[in-house]
């Protein structure tokens, strides 16, 4: 027979001491309806259902937090005897975190984490996350991309598929990348352990030039090879080698200021000397 039990102002039905005893209130019946609004005021809530329906569109949790970026907040994943998995905000960084941790849900925060992997769908459009395997796909498929080395000459190398772009000179040349998208070249100001300079035209001059007032110092033997043919004449003087002629040298040179360009042989000591008791 069902009953109605009506009052006309608050009802409470209380056990021993209430909230602070430890006496229960136990409903026992195949179904309990509350069609008002339930609030539970304890410190915990236990649900052992096997499934749970909530009507609501979204469930908010961590409510009474009042502070912002201060507290981390997600969901739990009971694993048994394993480490618990976990979903959670981490609001020191600002991010959302996916792994497994050693803490209890009862933690407040989040100080043991091994970040795990999430399964996701192939993208299908921009603001999609990405696979591995997706990325690995486009990137051994592309065409070719555009690398720019910042220079005073905004030179523009394109690497191709299957090519590798290597920096390389022992401890002569930096690289250093940065965001975004930069990459820092930087030549030491003092070279070693190199063993020949090259030009990369054909026929073209090789400059060294000092900075301001500067000079050019060899602080060693400089080496001529010899040259087949006399170089053609300039305004600015060429010193070269070839086979040695009267100057007993072998070490020429070549100005077209000087002679009107005639080739002309430095002269030995040896060759002064007797050219100067000759002369008298």
């Amino acid at each position: 027979m069902a009953k109605t039990l009506k009052t006309s102002g608050d009802y409470t039905v209380k056990a021993g001491a209430g909230s602070s005893g430890s006496h229960t209130i136990r409903l026992d019946a195949s179904q309990v309806r509350i069609p008002g609004n339930l609030t539970v005021e304890g410190t915990q809530t236990t649900i052992n259902s096997q499934t749970l329906t909530l009507e609501d569109q979204f469930i908010e949790v961590n409510r009474n937090n009042s502070t912002a970026g201060t507290e981390d907040s997600g969901i739990f994943f009971n694993q048994g005897s394993n480490n618990n998995q976990i979903l959670y905000y981490d609001a020191d960084q600002s991010e959302f975190v996916l792994g497994s941790t050693t803490h209890a849900a009862t933690v407040s925060a989040i100080t043991n984490i091994t970040v795990g992997n999430l399964k996701i769908a192939e993208p299908t459009q921009s603001d999609h996350a990405s696979t591995k395997n997706y990325v690995d796909t486009e990137v051994a498929g592309a065409a070719g991309f555009t690398l720019k080395i910042a220079g005073d000459d905004s030179t523009q190398i394109t690497v191709g598929t299957g090519n590798t772009l290597q920096f390389t000179g022992d401890s002569n040349i930096n690289t250093a990348g940065s965001e975004p998208d930069t990459m820092t070249l930087t030549l030491a100001q003092n070279l070693v352990n190199v063993n020949s300079i090259d030009t990369g035209t054909s026929n073209g001059d090789l400059i060294l030039r000092a900075n301001g007032t500067g000079n050019v110092v060899v602080d060693d033997t400089l080496t001529f090879s010899a040259m087949a043919s006399d170089p053609t004449a300039t305004t600015q003087t060429i010193v070269y080698n070839k086979t040695a002629g009267g100057g007993g040298t072998g070490l020429y040179f070549r100005n077209t200021n000087i002679g009107s360009g005639a080739v002309g042989e430095l002269i030995s000591k040896s060759k002064a000397t007797a050219l100067a008791i000759a002369l008298g």
